[in-house]
């Protein structure tokens, strides 16, 4: 694991100065043209140092707010990459994997802080008299990594060190608690606070954004049908405010009735082509998130694209260890040469990417600023369409989104990705929160679905966003009812006994439904998505399913209404619905002809919804799932009503009222509900929330009632879809886009050791061997680093060997971080060991303890050849014949990129986390 703040320090014993000789008098000052890039070692006791004194005394040259975090030595600034340009082996990444970071979830490149919440407190609480303390004590803090860490970023497509994380942030707030006068203990609150304020600001925001997409989304939705004279922008609702007959309302049969077609054509020609257009629209803002994938990454894809090629890596482990990384072992610097891989980040609801990102995977601009903007202009666009989806799905998105940008407005979540993904598992329940109005829902949601880290008080400040989310809702009123839920209901009767049959054969049969659907649309996206036009052209994809649905919804009152509405009459009982003049309430008589104008409607929308999942638009699965459930358990509770009219005096309906016509219907079986209970078994189903859909359930309709039906229908339809299909729509997602997801809520039965997954033999490339000198020559090192790029373990490590015992590792991005420092790689020799004979003896400027307490107010400067800072000189290391149980908790517990590997206390290997994640698949694929 990569360094923290801290490393081992031991000083120099006097009889190590000839072998301190031996080595260069590397005990000297050394001189940088980078001072911002110097570190210092420190004690391995860290509570009993007093920080501040330690602290490395400022350089001349002060960083500030535009200075580069990662320029060269001389100035200038270098791309962050291993491989030249002309190399065969690795054709240079179209992604940079420096920090510029345009739409990157760290810092830019020249990103200016000066005029941050944090700098302004700072600003106001200086004074004179404590202007040494803010200058040099909070100055210095920067400088040295307790506030920052200068060691290199996370690169793209790698995994966070949670240790190193954790690490670093406790070495902040002991130097933050380190002052104890008035304004140290004002700053110390300021910095608890923080976390309060963010996500505080995160919901209001969040409120803001989805108040903005309801209101134009119905605004545009309605479009498709005509407009309002009083003003365009006007929705069919707030035109003519409930009226029956509506003047001001124009429809387009009715603006060109001179053109000599009729009418109903007028309007079914100006539909398909709104619907064509609007989806038009938003696929093709949805396109400007297009992000290329270098070959080297071994991925899929990353949007919910189904046809994606799925790169199958060889499950053996090879003596060089290419093979099981998918690379073939042909020569050492050659890789093959693979299509790059294109996604685009404001495609799908970004649900399970937002699953990945939590649980340590990088996806730099996957949150930034750019896909926020496009995905919430095209999910406007997307759901006025009418195409089958939700709008509640890409929420989860937004609000991540909204949660990684308002992160960099402190420092101690910009700058640390374990504190950062606390807060983005508040972002995204507050998703949760405003897309259904739902508070308590949007917690369990976190909980349950996205979060792999959530301690007590990620959960405390969690629920605080999701309210804060939902008082904005509430005071911005997006549905004019004064109401924060998408819509509510209000059962006044109670269920019967003999309906507990009908609520679970519904939780069968939306169980089913929803694994019914995950095959569906897996057979759909292979066959269809993966002609040559359409992959490579998606727009014509999302014009020729717009074309589809705009030409089959018209027809059919029940597929033309938007979801939200839709599923709102459906789980309507009858006394709100014959306000509406809907035909739900049907006289016994009318039964049967109702429950065949929904059975066309069920079978129309769940058509619609499998090719509609996975197209090019922001696009959310929930809504659209409960839509099809509702459907469904409407029919059964026509059809349960229908029983109760032909034999009202069968004994299983003695608990009946005796009353006729469609109230008397209501009295005994209530279809509203049954819809309700197949909208959450059929939801289940999909995505298999269980908890989580049960409380939603009650918070729409509010009945503590029906509160068992819900929830019993909710786990007879889990325990059916993991029958028949055992991933949900997202886990389906996360394996087929290779993501190095380790699933910490599903533990595989492991009967192997360690070292059945450990590769056989060590290669010379994947080691650093100090045996006879701790000298190394920089290109070996680079000829190293190149070898595991080409393995494709960008994030993996190098470890460092004195008699084939392990003495430290080295990680390679921070490996790259360093070598890309040095003005003549060449001939450069890399201290990788110090004089002592242990890792991290001497400090990054070549000082002891003693030196360094004597010189605590001189400028320290850093040899730039010097490696030590940047080496974990205890990096996790266990037998090879632990449990493969021991390595599962290492890796999910811990949250370790790779595990060092001992035969009889000498080094046997390295496994990665990526292998583990594959043989971990790779079981449950043989218990499938």
């Amino acid at each position: 694991m990569p360094k923290s703040n801290t490393s081992l320090h031991l000083p120099l014993r006097p009889d190590d100065d000839e072998e301190a000789d031996q080595l260069g008098d590397t005990n000297r000052t050394y001189v940088s043209h980078s001072p911002t890039l110097s570190r210092r070692l420190r004690s391995a006791r860290a509570s009993d140092l007093d920080l501040h004194s330690r602290m490395p005394a400022r350089s001349p040259f002060l960083p500030d707010e535009r200075s580069s975090l990662l320029s060269a030595a001389d100035g200038v600034l270098r791309n962050y990459a291993s491989v030249p340009a002309s190399a065969t082996a690795t054709p240079r990444p179209r992604l940079s994997r420096t920090h510029s970071g345009a739409n990157s979830i760290r810092m830019p490149r020249h990103h200016h802080r000066a005029g941050s919440f944090g700098q302004r407190l700072l600003t106001a609480l200086r004074t004179n008299s404590h202007s040494d303390f803010l200058d040099g004590h909070m100055e210095d803090s920067k400088a040295s990594g307790f506030f920052h860490d200068e060691r290199v970023w996370y690169d793209q497509f790698t995994s966070t060190d949670w240790v190193h994380d954790s690490i670093a942030d406790a070495f902040r707030v002991k130097a933050l608690r380190s002052r104890r006068d008035f304004r140290g203990r004002l700053w110390a609150w300021f910095d608890s606070s923080q976390g309060w304020i963010l996500v505080a600001i995160i919901g209001c925001i969040t409120a803001i954004l989805a108040y903005f997409v309801d209101v134009t989304e119905s605004a545009i939705f309605d479009i498709k049908s005509g407009y309002c004279e009083d003003g365009w922008f006007y929705s069919k609702r707030n035109c003519c405010l409930e009226q029956e007959h509506c003047p001001a309302w124009v429809t387009w049969a009715e603006q060109f009735d001179s053109s000599g077609l009729d009418g109903k054509w007028v309007d079914f020609i100006a539909y398909v082509g709104l619907v064509v257009i609007l989806a038009t629209l938003s696929s093709c803002l949805t396109l400007l998130s297009k992000t290329e994938i270098p070959s080297a990454v071994q991925l899929s894809t990353l949007d919910e694209n189904l046809a994606a090629d799925h790169r199958k890596a060889s499950t053996n482990v090879d003596e060089d260890g290419l093979k099981a990384n998918g690379i073939q072992n042909t020569q050492r610097h050659e890789a093959p040469s693979a299509k790059t891989t294109i996604y685009y980040s404001a495609a799908g609801s970004g649900v399970a990417e937002v699953k990945v990102i939590l649980s340590g995977f990088v996806l730099h601009g996957y949150l930034g600023a750019k896909t926020l903007v496009v995905k919430t202009l095209a999910l406007v666009l997307s759901v006025a369409s009418g195409l089958s989806l939700g709008k509640e799905g890409p929420y989860v998105h937004i609000a991540t989104c909204v949660g990684n940008v308002a992160c960099r407005l402190f420092s101690k979540y910009h700058h640390n990705d374990g504190k950062r993904r606390e807060v983005l598992s508040a972002s995204a329940a507050s998703g949760v929160a405003v897309a259904f109005g739902a508070p308590i829902g949007g917690v369990l949601f976190s909980l349950e679905e996205v979060s792999y880290y959530f301690p007590p008080k990620t959960l405390f400040r969690t629920f605080f966003c999701c309210i804060a989310a939902a008082l904005s809702l509430k005071f911005l009123n997006p549905y004019g009812t004064n109401k924060i839920v998408i819509f509510e209901v209000r059962y006044l009767t109670d269920w019967q006994f003999f309906e507990m049959i009908a609520f679970v054969l519904l939780g069968v049969l939306g169980g089913a439904l929803g694994a019914v659907f995950i095959k569906a649309s897996r057979i759909w996206a292979r066959t269809f998505r993966r002609i040559p036009m359409i992959k490579k052209w998606p727009v014509m994809e999302v014009a020729l399913v717009a074309f589809i649905t705009g030409c089959v919804s018209f027809w059919n009152r029940y597929t033309k209404l938007p979801v939200t509405e839709l599923l709102f009459e459906l789980a309507s009982p009858c006394d709100q619905q014959e306000r509406v003049g809907t035909g739900l309430c049907p006289h016994p008589e009318q039964i049967p002809g109702v429950i065949g104008y929904l059975l066309i409607a069920f079978i129309i929308k769940a058509l619609l919804t499998t090719i509609t999942f996975g197209i090019k638009v922001p696009a959310g699965i929930y809504v659209p799932s409960m839509v099809v459930g509702g459907m469904l358990g409407r029919i059964v509770g026509h059809f349960v009503q229908y029983l109760v009219f032909l034999y009202p005096d069968a004994s299983m309906f003695a608990g009946c009222p005796a009353s006729t016509g469609a109230s008397g219907a209501e009295a005994c079986v209530t279809p509203g509900v049954y819809a309700m209970v197949a909208a959450g078994a059929t939801m289940c189903g999909v995505t298999r929330l269980s908890v989580t859909l049960a409380v939603i359930l009650f918070e729409l309709t509010g009945s503590l009632d029906h509160v068992l039906p819900f929830s019993l229908a909710v786990l007879v339809s889990k325990w059916t879809a993991d029958a028949l299909e055992p991933l949900s729509i997202y886990d389906l997602l996360t394996d087929m886009n290779s993501y190095p997801f380790l699933d910490n809520k599903i533990r595989p039965v492991f009967t192997t050791e360690l070292g059945d997954i450990t590769p056989r033999s060590r290669r010379s490339e994947r080691v650093i061997d100090i045996s006879n000198s701790p000298l190394v020559l920089a290109s070996d090192l680079r000829r190293k680093l190149e070898y595991l790029h080409q393995a494709g373990e960008i994030d993996g490590g190098l470890p460092i060997l004195r008699h084939n015992v392990l003495v430290g590792l080295i990680p390679a991005p921070d490996l790259e971080f360093a070598l890309d420092k040095l003005d003549h790689e060449e001939t450069a020799l890399c201290l990788m060991a110090s004089q002592g004979g242990s890792l991290g003896g001497i400090g990054a400027g070549g000082l002891s303890d003693e030196s360094d307490e004597s010189g605590a107010g001189e400028d320290v400067e850093v040899d730039p050849t010097d490696f030590t800072p940047y080496i974990d000189p205890a990096p996790v290391a266990l037998e090879i014949k632990s449990p493969m149980d021991l390595v599962y908790e290492c890796f999910v517990k811990l949250g370790l990129r790779y595990i060092c590997v001992l035969r009889d206390g000498h080094y046997a290997g390295l496994v990665h986390k990526k292998t583990f994640v594959r043989y971990v698949k790779e079981l449950e694929e043989e218990e499938r």
